[in-house]
């Protein structure tokens, strides 16, 4: 079945301006409802209105919420039972103190592997942990390095943000800028003895984001030399806004004297 094409857009009413406040009272005639109904819907500010125009730019930043940490446990034997046993009796004592330490069981993936390698047997296991607590993360990570021996590596943490993290952080900004804007064309009007009114026009003129400094060129080229603190820093995204915004202006309410 063929859709119909959808009807065009009319005005159905329209607000009388106030400097036509006196034609509230009077009917409106065939030919200007038809006139209304047929001009496009853009909003207009009333024919002499003072504006004001102000622009608004903010920067907002948020810091990475998950690390990821891989543990590799690996063994090498000329039995492959014995390189099995070698690596799940210290693959359980990982699990159980992931769990002791309140872990959940869904932010642990485990995956287990074994080949021949000439003439012996080689199994490897390997533990991808992910955190959203980076004090925890530390001191999980510093208690299966003292207890654990040396075929036990323990990868650095890679932060990272959750999906939608930026585009959170891109309207947020914008929000902030606009916060801004307002506030600035609020203090402009006290300043000059006038009301802000309602805003006709909010256009977001300029967007963008990063990830870390942008003068952090020492910390790039050093990856694997970065502490915790260096690597959270520049995994921190930013986001920048700036906004132009139209405001109506009106004269300063006169207070009512009560009798």
């Amino acid at each position: 079945m063929s859709l119909q094409p959808a009807p065009a857009s009319r005005v159905f009413m329209e607000l009388v301006p106030w400097a036509d406040r006196g034609r509230e009272n009077h009917p409106i005639s065939a030919a200007e409802v038809q006139s209304i109904g047929c001009r496009p819907h853009v909003a207009q500010a009333p024919q002499g209105a003072r504006e004001v125009h102000v622009s608004g730019a903010a920067e907002v930043s948020a810091c990475p919420d998950r690390a990821l940490v891989t543990v590799r446990v690996s063994s090498t034997k000329e039995v492959s039972a014995e390189a099995k046993k070698s690596v799940c009796r210290r693959l359980d004592y990982i699990t159980q103190s992931l769990q002791q330490q309140g872990l959940p069981a869904e932010n642990v993936t485990v995956t287990k592997d074994i080949r021949r390698v000439e003439n012996a047997y080689y199994m490897e296991a390997e533990v991808c942990i992910t955190f959203t607590e980076f004090g925890k993360m530390q001191n999980i990570c510093n208690f299966l390095v003292e207890k654990l021996d040396s075929s036990v590596v323990i990868s650095p943490p890679e932060f990272y943000h959750t999906p939608g993290s930026i585009e959170n952080l891109r309207r947020q900004a914008c929000l902030v800028a606009v916060e801004n804007a307002w506030r600035k064309a609020q203090e402009v009007c006290n300043l000059v003895g006038q009301t802000l009114g309602k805003p006709l026009l909010i256009k977001e003129e300029e967007t963008k984001d990063w990830e870390g400094q942008t003068d952090d060129h020492q910390l790039s080229r050093l990856p694997g030399s970065l502490t915790v603190q260096q690597k959270i820093k520049s995994a921190t995204i930013h986001a920048a806004s700036k906004v132009f915004i139209t405001f109506e202006v009106k004269g300063k309410e006169k207070k009512k004297k009560h009798l």
